[in-house]
């Protein structure tokens, strides 16, 4: 009876039906990965745009204006810090920090333009012009610290002549503590260290610049 059974008709209908089952698990299990990734992508979203950092002088991806570019180094901007406003932080946000930072800059290390720390929970703009320590335009409390340029406060862009456009990150950080344990003195290495550990969500804004 079996050997009846296994003739060559008999076999090809069976691969048919293995064939066919093995293409439909293929299809399934294709849906399912692509409704994953589909699932992730969309989370990943609404999280992106829960916490949002925006400047009404800045756009992503565009060229920084003359405004924020360095006076000095063979530079002749203005070195005014843009206005930054920021938007869905975390609830349990104690305090935010703002970082600009060049990662192009041909130190081998990048070059940090703006430290600014242990800005209140309940603040959510910093005006145009904030990074000039002088002008005391921060929130109480806040503290800028020293950038590559070797004092506190904004520092603009200001790239090696020829250099293809640098990028400048605003990085906005919502920390779970009131107040960084650091000084005016700190180093953006330093300073960087504590807000990467206790960073609760970061929002970013590049902008670009060469000359």
């Amino acid at each position: 009876m079996l050997t009846e059974r296994m003739n060559l008709p008999y076999i090809w209908r069976l691969w048919e039906r293995l064939s066919n089952t093995s293409e439909r698990i293929e299809k399934m299990i294709k849906k399912i990965i692509l409704l994953s990734l589909f699932v992730i992508t969309i989370s990943s979203i609404s999280f992106a745009e829960d916490f949002l950092l925006s400047s009404p002088v800045l756009e992503p991806g565009k060229i920084l204006g003359i405004e924020q570019v360095y006076f000095g180094f063979g530079c002749t901007g203005k070195n005014i810090s843009p206005a930054l406003n920021w938007k869905g932080a975390p609830a349990d946000t104690k305090s935010f920090a703002i970082t600009v930072y060049d990662p192009d800059a041909p130190t081998g290390s990048g070059w940090w333009h703006w430290i600014i720390f242990n800005i209140p929970a309940t603040v959510n703009d910093l005006k145009e012009n904030a990074g000039n320590p002088s002008l005391k335009l921060t929130p109480e409390g806040s503290i800028q610290s020293i950038t590559d340029y070797g004092k506190p406060g904004f520092g603009g862009a200001c790239p090696p002549e020829g250099d293809k456009p640098h990028r400048y990150i605003f990085t906005l950080y919502a920390l779970d503590m009131e107040k960084l344990p650091l000084d005016a003195n700190a180093s953006g290495a330093m300073v960087g260290f504590y807000l990467n550990q206790h960073a609760l969500a970061k929002a970013t804004l590049t902008a670009y610049y060469s000359r």
